[in-house]
């Protein structure tokens, strides 16, 4: 008799998540009759069955050594259920099946330096690139960048008193793998790469760092008798993109490489399509360890908007409510001719949205 044939593992894609389900969510899963909020960082979810399920969210540091790991899940093990989960801007929530667990768990989690907050009309734990840690491009720390926010933002995480979620990313190079955000902070180079001729033959594939711009300022020559690289610099928009595969072309500089503030962009369908996030603060200093200018920046952007902004209203759509004119007035920054978006690929690429307009 013939063998059946072994089906071949999927090795591309997500794994199957419902393995690692909490009992409760798998046994109910698409069967939820409503959810509430009881207190802010705190989800409650209720079934047709009649079960319930407590969700606590909490904040991490996102980069996480062995012993913090190890101490969450022996939070989880001793005052939850055993079963954890990450969200996508590196929160952990603890699913619990009683209403007396929450409470518990809540203070050693507070305990443990882990601030419960998150949920609802709150600041979210902010998104954010590697940093000097990992990543071999970055003009500045983003992981830095987040815990100076952070420190002063923690109690617009644990409460929730904005007008709505209040996404925000920080990009430790122009490439943004931060991603679209209400708020966010990107690196600003503001001069072409220096080029040490003396390396580029032995250290760079030619022909894909010209490649690899995108405003194709980069082309091959020859320099003091050595195959090297020249750069246009009428066309160099300074992104860096250049660095990762030729580090003698280097962009970062303690002087000329900035970081600027973008507002109002989102990935989400939700009331309204998607939106590209627009510069509105350029040419703050680069200053480790606590970045005191975008700090400064970012909590009167936050203000102007927490307290104008109608409830629900996302960032957004605040500003395309008042206007530019005045987002600039309410939030006190200087408006410079270097702000004005004058790029209009967007009138193709954001129309594919679920949102049909008539």
């Amino acid at each position: 008799m013939a063998q059946a044939q072994m089906r071949r593992a999927v090795e591309s894609g997500v794994p199957d998540n419902k393995q690692y389900m909490h009992p409760l969510l798998l046994k109910n899963y698409g069967n939820w009759k409503y959810h509430d909020r009881p207190r802010p960082g705190v989800l409650h979810h209720v079934s047709h069955s009649g079960d319930e399920v407590w969700t606590v969210r909490a904040g991490t540091q996102r980069q996480m050594d062995v012993y913090t790991i190890r101490k969450l899940c022996d939070i989880a093990d001793q005052y939850a259920e055993g079963h954890v989960r990450f969200t996508i801007r590196s929160n952990i929530e603890f699913m619990v099946s009683k209403s007396e667990k929450v409470d518990p768990l809540i203070a050693e989690l507070e305990k443990s330096g882990f601030p419960v907050g998150g949920t609802g009309n709150s600041v979210s734990m902010i998104a954010h690139t590697q940093g000097w840690l990992h990543c071999d491009i970055p003009g500045t720390d983003a992981s830095g960048v987040v815990k100076s926010l952070m420190d002063d933002l923690i109690d617009e995480f644990r409460n929730e008193q904005m007008p709505n979620r209040v996404h925000l990313s920080t990009s430790c190079c122009e490439i943004n793998c931060g991603g679209q955000a209400d708020l966010a902070i990107i690196v600003q180079h503001t001069k072409p790469p220096k080029i040490n001729h003396d390396l580029v033959a032995n250290a760079c594939e030619r022909p894909a760092v010209v490649a690899r711009c995108p405003v194709a300022a980069i082309r091959p020559a020859m320099v003091n008798g050595k195959p090297s690289l020249e750069i246009d610099e009428s066309k160099c928009m300074c992104c860096g993109a250049c660095y990762p595969p030729c580090p003698p072309m280097q962009i970062n500089d303690p002087e000329y490489s900035k970081l600027a503030i973008w507002v109002g962009g989102k990935n989400s369908n939700a009331r309204g399509k998607p939106t590209f996030m627009k510069m509105v603060a350029s040419g703050l200093p680069n200053n480790p360890p606590r970045w005191t200018e975008v700090g400064v920046v970012v909590k009167d952007i936050l203000t102007a908007y927490k307290n104008d902004a109608r409830p629900w209203e996302r960032m957004a759509d605040w500003i395309e409510r008042i206007g530019w004119p005045r987002f600039f007035e309410k939030t006190g920054l200087p408006f410079t001719k270097y702000l004005i978006d004058d790029w209009r690929g967007s009138r193709a690429n954001l129309n594919a949205s679920t949102h049909i307009r008539f």
